[in-house]
């Protein structure tokens, strides 16, 4: 059984960044927290200048921060986490965080669309995630989630509708069988997926009426609704079995001085005041944990139970990804060109041969039914590879995929967007014969496009693809111009990773909560 520090080791680890500056005279409270926790940061300038303790972020996704914990590497550079919920931390039982101060809470719920949720029925009752199901199976809705590996929002709503399934009773592994039928008729109806709960609410706003709901915290779907960006706010469901919430425990890790737990005593006082809490949920949409602060919102929201096991968590992570959602389809655009020789063809193949297994976490690696085609360019595009990822022999698959990335050659010049194109024209016909599949494209270079068209040109021509709905996560490394890969992402609904500030091999996980 895989353990739950593989599943973990699966998230992606976004990008660094810093809350509020350090007072003058001050003490700074370095803290890894979730990237989520970013709306913070006015409250946390105004507790800076009333405490003189300064919290600094260091941001990571939830599950990654945890395995971070327990290597012991987190303690190294910061003396306190916040994360949406330390349950990862407590299954496995782990020593290596001290005292936990709840300071906020989310729910993780169903966002509808007003005429999805009246055509439902959804408006005067609550559903059960068991008629959700029903409706999802036949795809009555359609809806977007986060990666269960990459971001604790998708992973709660998998316990809690896997738990719901099972009578509301804590699960195992055997009950994780049980409940898989009813788990791929939910997944059935999953039409888009993110590494992030915010990028996903971005996604879903592009999307228009084509997504009828999102599966997010309460708190991104009540500050999506207040952000005037969608036609009509979402109507929240509050599935009647129980949901799975975040408590956002501000955690002190262990062998902390005196004076970092002085300031963390100071920091924690200052939240829990009942006028910072009534900040915080004006600020962020999170409900308060001091009382008699007032929230609108449903208060009787059942809590369901939690997994006790990590072997549940291997299994129920194992089956979401090899079996139970659509599968993925993702084309790699790969520049081969000289620019490549060296230490970046190196890097690209560590990076590529480690989605294939081998010391990589389990959940990092290409998922069993998955397809996988590499498209090469230099001067102009190579023949393209295609791999599917059999169910009944992954590893041979894997294997074949390894020993293609480890053969592969550079030399010539650099047609990104002949490149891309022969992707989106490969990917049409694929979509056409079996449109069933999380499509993306992942373009890999490391220069400026210096043959065949240019962006301006692509731009153009990019009507003609736009209809498929294919993201293109481009990453950057070397002197790729990073302003016109941007512009390449938000035409085509897809983000850019930063390959200059971190591995290829740390993007390629990161990249994996979007496939």
């Amino acid at each position: 059984m895989r353990r739950i520090f593989a599943a973990i080791t699966a998230a992606a680890l976004l990008a660094a960044g810093c809350s509020p500056s350090e007072p003058p005279e001050g003490s700074v409270l370095h803290v890894l927290a979730g990237s989520e926790l970013a709306d913070l940061d006015p409250v946390l300038k105004d507790a800076a200048k009333a405490t003189g303790v300064s919290v600094q972020f260091t941001y990571a996704g939830t599950l990654d921060g945890v395995r971070r914990v327990v290597s012991g590497e987190a303690g190294r550079d910061h003396e306190a986490i916040w994360f949406a919920s330390n349950r990862y931390l407590e299954l496995q039982k782990s020593s290596a965080a001290g005292t936990a101060t709840p300071i906020m809470s989310s729910p993780v719920v169903l966002g509808v669309r007003p005429e999805a949720a009246q055509r439902l029925g959804w408006t005067g009752r609550r559903p059960s995630w068991a008629d959700i199901a029903k409706a999802a199976v036949n795809r009555d809705f359609t809806y977007g989630m986060t990666s269960p590996a990459a971001s604790n929002s998708g992973f709660s709503a998998l316990v809690g509708v896997a738990t719901a399934l099972n009578a509301g009773q804590d699960l195992d592994p055997a009950s994780v069988e049980k409940v898989a039928p009813g788990l791929r008729d939910f997944f059935s109806a999953q039409t888009l997926t993110a590494g992030s709960s915010g990028w996903l609410s971005e996604a879903f706003v592009r999307k228009g009426a084509e997504v009828d709901g999102l599966v997010n915290y309460e708190s991104v779907l009540k500050s999506l609704n207040a952000s005037g960006r969608l036609p009509q706010p979402l109507t929240l469901v509050y599935p009647s079995d129980g949901v799975v919430t975040a408590d956002y425990p501000l955690t002190l890790l262990p062998g902390a001085s005196e004076a970092t737990q002085s300031a963390y005593k100071k920091i924690t006082e200052y939240l829990l005041k009942p006028e910072t809490q009534r900040r915080i949920v004006e600020t962020t949409h999170r409900r308060p944990k001091a009382e008699g602060v007032p929230f609108e919102g449903v208060a009787d929201v059942k809590e369901l139970p939690f997994p006790g096991a990590p072997q549940t968590v291997d299994g129920l992570l194992a089956a979401f990804y090899d079996e139970l959602r659509r599968p993925s389809r993702t084309a790699y655009v790969v520049d081969l060109s000289g620019s490549m020789t060296g230490d970046r063809i190196e890097d690209l193949k560590r990076a590529f041969v480690s989605l294939t297994g081998g010391d990589t976490a389990a959940f990092d690696r290409f998922h069993n039914r998955e397809e996988v085609t590499v498209v090469p360019f230099s001067t102009k595009p190579h023949a393209a590879k295609e791999f599917t990822v059999p169910a009944d022999d992954p590893d041979s698959a894997l294997l074949q995929i390894r020993r293609y990335a480890e053969d592969l050659q550079v030399g010539g010049g650099t047609a990104i967007y002949d490149g891309l194109t022969s992707a989106y024209q490969l990917l049409n016909g694929k979509i056409a014969a079996d449109p069933d599949r999380f499509t993306s494209i992942v373009l890999m270079t490391d220069g400026e496009n210096t043959g065949g068209m240019d962006f301006a040109k692509f731009k153009a021509r990019y009507s003609a693809f736009a209809e498929l709905g294919v993201p293109v996560y481009p990453v950057l490394f070397g002197e790729a111009k990073e302003d016109e890969m941007k512009a390449l992402a938000d035409l085509t609904g897809g983000r850019s990773f930063d390959a200059r500030k971190q591995s290829l091999q740390e993007v390629f996980k990161e990249i994996r909560g979007y496939q």
